[in-house]
């Protein structure tokens, strides 16, 4: 993963009515955070959809390049041969109805889950509670497959789900301020690309309208939208 030093310079002033180009933004969110700890980058796009219609709806799964920087703890819910490969690929939390019990009784205490589409009849009757936390597996995002051992390696690597939300924002953290400014902005424009390739049938009109970037503890910095292009 490419990092970077931390920059020592910071910034007092942003103008709110700017719209900065793609550099010019990631040096400034990283410049500008002040925390004492490593804090996450954040894009937010803005969308031209109503996610209440189904053909508006906007979800995904993208690979950033540079990983997140954050430490993801995935269960996968699986019997037989599938556990094992789990467990050799790193899965934190491995079972089946001893899983599902687990998690009615609250201890929610990972970042993913996958299961073995075999599986899928036990883990749907935990809708209720993985559903809105963002947790339920789906087969669109790959987190329902006899790949367990794939899935988990790219879960840990740095794959970002994103959904959009019913004011039409879709966003995730895409790194840490530690992060070099080029590996920032490539998982910036990878995270752009595939949410640009997510286009609904149902989209009408402008599809990305805004975009910002922000730190956990900063100001959010309007981009321009030009610029979140490869090669820009």
């Amino acid at each position: 993963m490419a990092k970077g030093k931390r920059l020592r310079q910071t910034y007092t002033e942003i103008d709110r009515a700017r719209f900065y180009d793609l550099g010019d933004a990631v040096q400034l969110i990283r410049g500008q955070a002040r925390a004492k700890f490593d804090e996450t980058i954040e894009i937010a796009l803005n969308l031209g959809v109503d996610p209440r219609h189904a053909d508006q709806m906007v979800r995904g799964v993208v690979e950033l390049p540079h990983g997140t920087g954050k430490v993801v703890r995935v269960a996968v819910f699986a019997k037989g041969d599938k556990v094992k490969e789990a467990e050799s690929a790193g899965a934190d939390l491995v079972g089946a109805e001893d899983l599902a019990e687990r998690i009615q009784a609250g201890q929610i205490d990972f970042d993913r889950c996958i299961a073995t589409p075999d599986m899928m009849g036990l883990v749907g009757r935990l809708g209720k509670v993985l559903g809105p936390r963002g947790l339920m597996p789906n087969p669109k995002l790959g987190t329902v497959t006899v790949n367990v051992g794939e899935a988990i390696r790219a879960a840990k690597a740095g794959q970002v789900q994103f959904r959009v939300e019913k004011a039409g924002i879709v966003h995730a953290g895409i790194g840490k301020v530690s992060f070099s400014n080029e590996a920032l902005i490539a998982n910036i424009r990878a995270f752009h690309d595939a949410v640009t390739k997510a286009k609904p049938t149902g989209a009408k009109g402008t599809y990305l309208r805004k975009a910002s970037v922000s730190s956990t503890m900063g100001a959010g910095i309007k981009i321009n939208l030009v610029t979140l292009n490869a090669g820009a």
